[in-house]
Parts: structure tokens; sequence; C-alpha cells
């Protein structure tokens, strides 16, 4: 059973919240303040964090920064802000969603079905040798989910490590938005595909040596992204 951990002020939000995962088979804990959540976020083993951005003690970004450095655990941010400069934020700390309330509830499960059957799929280990895509410097152990650039290992994100491998096992094709949306989100009808930009902005950040001439990720303008090779 997979355990969540809803860190979320509103209890009438949060109950709602927990009574319809635990409909759908999960076990959930909720935690009320910012920087009591953080620290059962970084000691306990969840599977997935819905977080909520205002809260009190420590907002929802810097809980976001903590647990990324330490988990690639997926997290769900929830928000009443609507502006779109606090879900790039959200984004590019390393949130792998960002819902704006008020959402119905049963969209949430829907998001912490496809997150977390994802994440699962993703990190299912075996005994076969691991599998490894070079090309000029970037090493992508798909196996081990690890990222070197000239020889030193670079932090990854789910969703970024996700796109990078799904862009360099496809070299040399134009990928739209949507596509690579639906591709590494695997959601088709909920979500913004700015989430893309924000991800794309990242990787680069930590394979290119200069952002402003990429020599592995390449922006096609008016269509989308292409891996060269």
């Amino acid at each position: 059973m997979s355990k969540i951990l809803i860190i979320e002020d509103e209890e009438a939000i949060a109950d709602l919240e927990k009574d319809y995962l635990e409909l759908s088979g999960f076990q959930v804990e909720i935690e009320h303040r910012g920087d009591v959540g953080l620290k059962k976020s970084l000691e306990g083993d969840y599977d997935l964090f819905i977080l909520d951005l205002m809260l009190p003690e420590m907002d929802g970004f810097e809980i976001c920064r903590e647990i990324r450095a330490q988990k690639n655990t997926p997290i769900i941010m929830v928000s009443a802000k609507k502006d779109d400069i606090d879900k790039i934020r959200g984004l590019g700390l390393g949130a792998d969603d960002y819902m704006t309330k008020p959402f119905s509830p049963s969209e949430l499960v829907a998001r912490v079905k496809a997150h977390l059957a994802r994440y699962e799929r993703l990190i299912g280990t075996g005994v076969q040798e691991n599998d490894i895509i070079e090309i000029r410097g970037l090493k992508i152990d798909k196996t081990a989910r690890r990222v070197w650039v000239n020889g030193e290992e670079k932090n990854f994100t789910t969703k970024e490590f996700d796109l990078l491998t799904f862009l360099a096992q496809n070299p040399n094709r134009v990928f739209t938005k949507d596509e690579l949306f639906k591709e590494i989100w695997d959601m088709e009808s909920i979500g913004d595909i700015a989430t893309v930009t924000v991800h794309i902005k990242k990787i680069r950040e930590k394979i290119e040596y200069n952002t402003a001439k990429p020599q592995y990720i390449e922006t096609i303008w008016g269509v989308g992204y292409r891996f060269k090779v």
C-alpha cells in the first residue's frame, strides 16, 4: 500500500483529500505545520507528498527544496495562488506537478495514481547489466538513474531524468511540448505544458557548458525540442 504525506494547514481540505485517497487504497498521513511536515518528509518512508504552498512556520517552496535535495519521491504542489510565476518556481524547485485550488478530489487521486505508477515503473530494479547511454561526455545510467557530465555526477529530479533520457533515446527527432508532456507526465488532458519548458531549462543548466548555445538539447523555434547527436 502506497504511503502519502499531506502537508496542508487547512484541516477541511486535508481531511477531504485524505478521505478520497484512502477510499482509493492509499495510506495517508496529514501534517498541518510546514516545519514539522518537512521533518516527517525527510525522516519517514513515504511514496508521494502533497504539499500546500502557504503553510505556517515554513512555506511549501522551502519544503520542496529541502525534500528534493535528499529524495526523488514525487511531489504534488497545491496552492490557491494562480500566478504562473508561482507554478514556474515550484516546478523549478523540483515539484512534479502543480495543482491550483479549488480542484476536484477525484482529479487529485488521478494525478497521484499517475505519478506513483510512473515512479514505481522507473525505480524497479533487476539483475541485468546497467543500461547506459553515452554521448559526447554525457553519461546516463538508466538502471541506476544517475547522470554524469564529463565525469562529474549531476543530481536530477525524477521528471528531469525521465525527460533527458527520453530525448537521448530518440536523438535527432523533434518533439513538440505536447508530445513530451504526454510521454513524460502520462497525462494528456490535465496539467500545463509550461512544465516542459521549465524542466528543459533545469536540465540544460546541469548538462550544457553554455546554456545560450546548447550542444545537447536544441530548441526548434515554433516546433519543440531535439536532442542533437
